[in-house]
């Protein structure tokens, strides 16, 4: 079957339309790889700096073996992402490899032509020789096509040229750019080397952390049980509160105080909106903190038999911290009593954050706050020395993830 010039041209410009997407999808996924591997590499910094400032405080072995785990968890996505980057140069690297081959044989061919042509022009360059030529022609019309032909010539010889020009430009950048994915690859994976090496320092401490609680199981599990009673507890005052404020908004509005949602005013609805809106871009509500323990049901990460089902963040920060509002709103509870450690609830339209394990309180029910407002500070444990933060978002009663409305959480 014979092509024709069209069909040619066509399936040339659909190769390179897809060359050139498939180009760009691959820098996309470059940034977004980089962009990712940047984020761990700060979430092990804010790590490092938390264990320096903690360093002297004896910690319990519990405490410890979550900071161990945390730590390794992000080191081995750390390593991963930084491998997806080296294969991504890697093929990279070998496609402007085949190109450079190509661009080379290209090169090479149109050299030769234009050597050729170069010799042609020389042997025909005498003016006698040129007139000869139009003059040997046969009739006007012959001549005319031969004037046409030269001219056709001259402008192909000078196109030649121009396209060897601009091909030795383009191996030149590909070459460029070829050393420095090499380079760039290179540093990725010394880089991941000594990651490599800090996360087998890491394990080791951990598994001779684990084979000491192993030893006492029984004890460490009835602490780790004490403590998600204590929580299911706080949790269970907290929506007392909550459901209390629902059935306060519908009574005002007229409505049945039996309703599990809030009756919104127009500047409820207003800030309901606004918050909604900022989904994925919440301030955090400490200043520096790295998340210890994920949202939902997942196995405790020291006794893995154990389940716990977690309605927020417990965020590390260091001794001292402020926690800050995440949005604006209004304080709808305060409670601070001898039998839990303080905490506070703000009130965005249908929207509930609620700060848990604070030591002092700086706000009261009814105050309007203010985004990164500080509403108190986080309550540091003496026996443990770990400052956490536990942090819930919920939608009137129902909770809900905070890493999907707080800012690269």
């Amino acid at each position: 079957m014979i092509l024709r010039k069209s069909s040619y041209k066509i399936i040339f410009l659909l190769g390179f339309l897809l060359c050139g997407s498939l180009a760009f999808s691959q820098n996309n996924k470059q940034k977004e790889l980089e962009t990712r591997r940047q984020e761990l590499r700060r979430e092990i910094q804010k790590i490092n700096e938390l264990r320096t400032e903690n360093k002297t405080i004896a910690k319990s072995k519990l405490s410890l073996i979550e900071d161990f785990n945390h730590k390794i968890s992000v080191l081995d996505n750390l390593i991963k992402v930084t491998n997806r980057q080296a294969n991504l140069l890697t093929r990279e690297i070998n496609t402007n490899q085949s190109k450079i081959t190509s661009l080379r044989d290209e090169l090479k061919q149109l050299k030769a032509e234009y050597a050729a042509m170069i010799v042609k022009s020389y042997k025909s360059k005498n003016q006698q020789s040129r007139i000869m030529f139009l003059l040997s022609s046969n009739n006007f019309k012959q001549a005319y096509k031969r004037v046409q032909y030269m001219q056709q010539y001259a402008d192909h010889q000078k196109k030649q040229g121009e396209t060897i020009k601009v091909k030795t430009k383009e191996l030149q950048d590909i070459n460029t750019n070829l050393l420095k994915q090499k380079e760039e690859k290179n540093n990725l994976i010394a880089e991941n080397k000594v990651t490599q090496k800090s996360l087998e320092s890491e394990r080791k401490q951990q598994q001779a952390l684990m084979k000491e609680i192993q030893g006492n199981i029984s004890r460490y599990a009835n602490q780790i049980k004490d403590k998600e009673k204590e929580a299911r507890r706080i949790d269970a005052e907290i929506n007392k509160i909550i459901r209390a404020a629902i059935a306060k908004s519908n009574k005002k509005a007229g409505k049945s105080s039996s309703s599990k949602t809030f009756a919104l005013t127009p500047e409820g609805l207003a800030l309901a909106k606004n918050f909604e809106a900022n989904r994925g871009k919440l301030v955090w509500p400490v200043s520096k903190g790295v998340v210890q323990m994920g949202y939902g049901k997942q196995p405790h990460p020291v006794i893995k038999s154990l389940t716990i089902n977690s309605n927020g963040v417990r965020i590390a920060t260091e001794k001292g911290a402020k926690a800050r509002a995440v949005f604006n709103g209004e304080v709808i509870g305060v409670v601070a009593n001898k039998n839990v450690n303080p905490f506070v609830i703000i009130q965005h339209g249908n929207y509930i954050t609620y700060y848990k394990n604070l030591s002092i309180i700086y706000v009261k029910a009814g105050d309007k706050v203010t985004t990164k407002q500080d509403i108190g500070e986080v309550f540091t444990n003496p026996s443990t020395g770990e400052t956490i933060l536990s942090f819930v978002i919920s939608k009137d009663t129902d909770t809900q993830n905070p890493s999907s409305w707080i800012y690269k959480m």
